[in-house]
C-alpha cells in the first residue's frame, strides 16, 4: 500500500460545523484518482494510530489540488482533531486513493446524485467530472440539509447551475427552512418516497443511473423505490462509510481469543462479543493496516491459517477473496482455534 505525506496549504471553512483540507499535489509523484474516490488520512493521537477515509470534493480533471472535505463528528476523535488541530503548513500522511463509487460507463442519458448532508463531498467531485466530460450526460442533483446555512458547496453548486444550466438540475431538500420554499427547486421535508416517486415520473429508464451517498435510511428508501420503478438494481450505486450489522448475524458470535500473526510476531487477542477482529487489535495497540472499515477496500485483508471466522455487514460480495482469505474490519471468531496472518 502506497503512503504519501501531503502540505496543506489552505483550510476552507464550508460551513459551521464542516471545513475543506486543500492538499499540495507531491511535485514529482502526482496522486492520480478518479472522481468519488476518497483519501485516506493518517493521524497519531494520544499515541495511537488512527486512519480515516475522507471522500475527495476536489475533481481531477478541474482542480489542481488535491481536496477532502470533514464535518465534524460529535464525539469524533478524528473529526475533532482535524477541525481544532490542523492547519496551513502542516503535513499529513496519506494512503493511495480507493474506492469504487463513481460514474460508470453511460455517455448519454441522465444521472442522479442523491446525497443527504457531508454525503455532498463525492456527488460534488463526480458532478465536475461528468459535466466537463461527457456533454452528452445530464446530471440531476438531489439534496438534503436542515437549512441553507448548513448547505455545504452552496456556492459551488450555483456556480456549475450557471455553467451548465442546460445539463445540470438540482433539487434541494430542507427540514428546517426559516422561510417558505417560493422557488421549484426547494423543497420542505426529506427526500422520501412519494418525492423519489414524483420527480423521476418521467424519467426513462435506459441510459440511467443512480449514486446514492448519506444515511442508512436514505439509501434503503431510495434502493427500493427505484427498484419498484423498475430502474435496474445494477445501475443504482451507494458509498457506504459504515457496516451494516444485524442482530441476528451475531447469534453464534461470542468472546474468543484468537491469535493473530503480524510482524513476526504471534499475538493472542481477545476479540470481546460484538467487536471485530481489527478493531479488537487496533483497542490493544496493534497497528494493523487498514482504511475503509467497512470492506469495500482490502487494506485490512488476512489469510485464515485455522479455524473459522464470519464476515458479518458487507454490503457488497467481495468475489475477489480466496477460500481463506477474510476481511478483518468485518470479521468474527466463530471458533476457538482461529488463526489469522496479516
Amino acid at each position: 500500500m502506497k503512503t504519501y505525506t501531503l502540505s496543506v496549504i489552505d483550510v476552507k471553512r464550508e460551513t459551521s460545523d464542516t471545513i475543506t483540507l486543500v492538499f499540495k499535489q507531491p511535485g514529482l509523484r502526482k496522486i492520480k484518482y478518479l472522481a468519488g474516490q476518497y483519501l485516506t488520512l493518517i493521524f497519531r493521537i494520544n499515541g495511537r494510530r488512527y486512519l480515516r477515509p475522507y471522500s475527495f470534493s476536489s475533481c481531477p480533471t478541474t482542480d489542481v489540488t488535491l481536496d477532502v472535505t470533514v464535518k465534524r463528528v460529535h464525539n469524533g476523535l478524528v473529526s475533532n482533531h482535524i477541525h481544532d488541530m490542523v492547519s496551513v503548513g502542516d503535513s499529513i500522511e496519506v494512503l493511495e486513493p480507493m474506492g469504487d463509487f463513481g460514474s460508470m460507463g453511460i455517455s448519454e442519458g441522465d444521472i442522479y446524485l442523491w446525497g443527504v448532508g457531508s454525503g455532498i463531498t463525492p456527488l460534488i467531485s463526480m458532478a465536475k467530472d461528468i459535466l466537463i466530460q461527457k456533454s452528452g450526460v445530464k446530471v440531476h442533483l438531489l439534496y438534503g440539509n436542515r437549512d441553507l446555512e448548513n448547505t455545504i458547496f452552496l456556492e459551488l453548486i450555483k456556480t456549475l447551475q450557471s455553467l451548465y444550466n442546460d445539463r445540470f438540475n438540482v433539487i434541494y431538500f430542507y427540514t428546517q427552512l426559516s422561510v417558505e420554499p417560493e422557488l421549484p427547486m426547494w423543497v420542505r421535508g426529506r427526500i422520501t418516497k412519494e418525492s423519489i416517486v414524483k420527480i423521476l415520473q418521467n424519467q426513462e429508464i435506459q441510459n440511467c443511473q443512480h449514486y446514492i451517498c448519506g444515511p442508512l435510511g436514505l439509501k434503503d428508501s431510495l434502493i427500493s423505490t427505484l427498484i419498484e420503478l423498475g430502474f435496474p438494481r445494477q445501475e443504482i450505486f451507494s458509498e457506504d462509510f459504515e457496516l451494516i450489522k444485524d442482530p441476528k448475524d451475531f447469534v453464534d458470535i461470542h468472546t474468543r481469543t484468537v491469535k493473530l500473526k503480524f510482524e513476526h510476531q504471534d499475538i493472542n487477542l481477545e476479540v470481546v462479543k460484538g467487536k471485530g477482529i481489527l478493531e479488537s487489535a487496533l483497542d490493544a495497540g496493534v497497528d494493523l493496516p487498514y482504511s475503509c472499515q467497512t470492506g469495500n477496500c482490502s487494506t485490512c485483508k488476512a489469510e485464515v491459517l485455522h479455524g473459522q471466522v464470519k464476515m458479518i455487514g458487507l454490503e457488497k460480495e467481495r468475489v475477489d477473496l480466496r477460500v481463506n482469505e477474510t476481511l478483518l474490519c468485518c470479521s468474527y471468531p466463530v471458533s476457538d482455534d482461529v488463526v489469522v496472518k496479516i
